[in-house]
């Protein structure tokens, strides 16, 4: 039986669905929330959140993300980074998810995946879990109920938690799979209850689309000042390194904490939510995002809590240090209505240095921007990935290379034209560790990281006086009001500056041998420009 609302013309059954229990059509959050309750999915948390658990998936698996490789775009594919899967072992696999949707209930959701009308695309989720339903009309942008009369979707997405992959049999790696086809426009997710599988399916769809339309997409969060849609900024950056954190500043208007394309009009939100992490989340530090954690449909991802009181244990990493919570952007006072902005006059880069070696904060020229924006150093933290149990440092081209189905180069292109067209001021932030490695140092005050970037967007920071970092050749403000003088100068706050000096070093040499595999495609001035 069929509920809800939705186009006529495109039931379930005009995909290939048949013998459902029941199809339960772009329900709200009210009737969501009922039936994850009722089918036991979560619990009902303080203010009307949900509490849910993943299970032994408490992050994404990118080693299980397949493409399908065929003649038309397999030229265009990085394969380096994304594994292949034959388009008949996709067919196979999208068959057998058929069947074994067969007797139960689905909850569909017709989304759009992008603010910018322009560019923006249906994005339809076919779940098993009615709670992903609502993860994903929280993140996803939710057109107005008139609009699902009229909406067929470009792009269709199909997750069950349930369904067992067979690697002989769909040429996957493991039972849990990830597989994309440009051609068919499906996405297939089985064998895995992390909800954020769902989200970076679509970002990694729009990084395969907006490439040809003269767009970047961005594994970034923006903000703009308030009434000046032109003072915009880009903070780029994998999980952990402070998207969200940054981003949420009270005296800037959100435009969004996770995915941004930036086209000839300006910057537009690819989504309409907030995937936040939650450990030791503090309200004084971060009160909208702590004040979500109360409100009625909030997702709330492995956290821990009380029994009785139903009160969160924000400090509680026993099932994950991954702890999540997923929001509408409304429910951040200072969030944009519209998710679009003009074009940014910030792009900040930033990095988790889990080696204490890089500063705080530093200007870069546009040649060093694209170095770092190509290297894209940080430190994968605890949770973000399996396996992840302590931050490990790695190299992900553009911030973001578990989501690039074309080779970086491609986006850095993109990224140079626009930095260069547009004139934006570029920084590398480093929210990681100062006074020594990890270990041994401790994370960067969050207070100073916040005073620095203040003055960077306000334009205080450019009256500041510089030094070049002997290491890097990148600028470095020698004193900044309200942030400690030695904190300016990692090498200051270490016991041993030698071993300063050998660390940075190290990390240098790093820099370099990662570099190698773009010698033959970054200019001659980018190669030259980034290293001290």
């Amino acid at each position: 039986m069929d509920h809800g609302r939705v186009n006529p013309d495109q039931p379930l059954a005009a995909q290939g669905f048949s013998g459902l229990a029941g199809v339960y059509y772009n329900l709200l959050e009210p009737d969501l929330m009922q039936a994850a309750l009722q089918s036991g999915e979560g619990h009902l948390g303080r203010g009307g959140t949900l509490l849910v658990e993943t299970g032994k998936f408490t992050g994404r698996s990118p080693k299980d993300k397949h493409v399908v490789r065929r003649p038309a775009t397999e030229g265009d594919v990085w394969w380096d980074a994304n594994a292949s899967m034959a388009p008949d072992a996709f067919d196979r696999l999208r068959a057998d998810m058929l069947a074994h949707a067969a007797g139960r209930s689905l909850h569909v959701q017709d989304l759009w995946g992008g603010a910018d009308p322009a560019l923006r695309i249906n994005v339809r989720a076919v779940t098993e879990r009615a709670w992903h339903a609502l993860f994903l009309r929280h993140l996803l942008r939710r057109p107005p109920r008139e609009a699902l009369d009229s909406f067929a979707p470009d792009w269709t997405i199909l997750n069950l938690p349930s369904f067992q992959a067979d690697p002989a049999r769909h040429g996957c790696r493991t039972s849990t799979v990830i597989a994309l086809d440009w051609e068919t426009r499906w996405v297939l997710i089985g064998g895995t209850d992390y909800a954020g599988e769902n989200k970076k399916a679509v970002f990694t769809i729009l990084n395969w689309l907006l490439p040809d339309e003269g767009v970047l997409p961005m594994h970034c969060s923006a903000n703009h000042a308030p009434g000046d849609l032109d003072d915009s900024a880009v903070f780029f950056g994998l999980s952990g390194t402070g998207k969200t954190t940054l981003s949420s500043d009270p005296s800037r208007v959100l435009l969004g904490d996770d995915e941004h394309g930036w086209s000839d009009r300006g910057l537009f939100n690819f989504e309409g939510g907030c995937y936040a992490k939650t450990l030791n989340l503090c309200p004084e530090a971060e009160p909208a995002i702590h004040a979500t954690t109360r409100m009625f449909g909030t997702v709330i991802e492995n956290m821990g809590w009380h029994p009785e009181t139903r009160d969160l244990d924000f400090a509680d990493d026993s099932r994950t240090a991954n702890t999540r919570c997923a929001y509408p952007l409304d429910a951040i006072p200072n969030a944009s209505a519209t998710g679009l902005s003009g074009h940014p006059r910030h792009v900040v880069m930033l990095t988790c240095d889990a080696f204490g070696v890089l500063p705080p904060i530093a200007r870069l020229t546009p040649d060093q921007a694209m170095y770092h924006f190509l290297s894209g150093f940080t430190a994968k933290v605890a949770g973000t990935e399996r396996g992840v149990t302590e931050p490990e440092p790695t190299f992900s081209p553009c911030f973001g290379a578990p989501f690039l189905p074309r080779r970086p180069e491609v986006y850095g292109k993109l990224l140079s034209e626009k930095i260069a067209r547009h004139g934006a001021d570029c920084w590398l932030v480093n929210t990681g560790w100062t006074g020594g490695a990890y270990g041994t140092g401790r994370r960067m005050p969050i207070q100073a990281t916040r005073a620095l970037l203040n003055g960077a967007l306000n334009g205080s920071l450019a009256t500041a006086r510089f030094r070049r970092d002997p290491f890097f050749g990148f600028e470095v403000p020698v004193a900044v009001p309200g942030v400690d003088p030695q904190l300016l100068d990692p090498r200051a706050t270490w016991a041993d500056p030698a071993a300063y000096d050998a660390q940075a070093r190290k990390l240098v040499a790093m820099f370099a041998k990662n570099f190698e595999r773009f010698e033959d495609v970054a200019d001659e001035e980018v190669r030259a420009a980034a290293l001290g």
